[in-house]
């Protein structure tokens, strides 16, 4: 049994959820969310203030698909209220980022700066020449652009430069001893 498929999913305030033709729509007050649903595994069952999800037989792929949709609708609503956020560190002698509208400008230490392009539906913002911050309602598309900016350098285990979530551990080794 999912412990976290069990739990039902709060509307607040100013949140509409709808099914139609096998698509569940979130609207709030940040936009519009929209996931397909997998009828055959599991039952999306949508009152007037939670949403539950429950699995249609005990079969394992039922159960599996079970607390993943639950957590993905879950991620919708909190999305269209919230929004989601990923901050990146920038750590070496010369990197930097900078925003310019819809591209970021990041110099990284190769012969040419690195001009990202920003996909619709996500906002990336610079308070300072090392961080950067990427925001929307779409947890998928914040954690792949936050992915692809950070595949650009990646932090390396000796000085630790490169590009980093806020919040990860890099793991240091020792130089060579002379």
């Amino acid at each position: 049994m999912s412990r976290i498929g069990k739990k039902p999913i709060a509307i607040p305030a100013g949140v509409t959820a709808t099914v139609e033709s096998g698509t569940l729509t979130v609207k709030g007050p940040k936009g519009t969310l929209a996931m397909q649903l997998l009828d055959d595994l599991v039952k999306y069952e949508i009152a007037e203030d939670e949403i539950r999800v429950t699995p249609l037989t005990q079969a394992q792929r039922n159960r599996a698909a079970w607390g993943m949709q639950r957590t993905n609708v879950q991620n919708l609503v909190t999305g269209v209220t919230e929004g989601f956020s990923k901050k990146l560190l920038i750590s070496g002698v010369g990197y930097r980022a900078q925003a310019q509208g819809k591209n970021l400008k990041l110099q990284l230490g190769y012969s040419h700066d690195v001009n990202f392009a920003v996909p619709e539906g996500v906002d990336v913002k610079t308070p300072d020449q090392n961080t950067v911050e990427i925001s929307g309602i779409d947890k998928q598309k914040v954690g792949q652009v936050a992915a692809e900016i950070r595949r650009w350098r990646k932090p390396e285990p000796y000085k630790g430069k490169g590009i980093k979530y806020d919040g990860e551990f890099i793991f240091r080794k020792e130089g060579k001893k002379k």
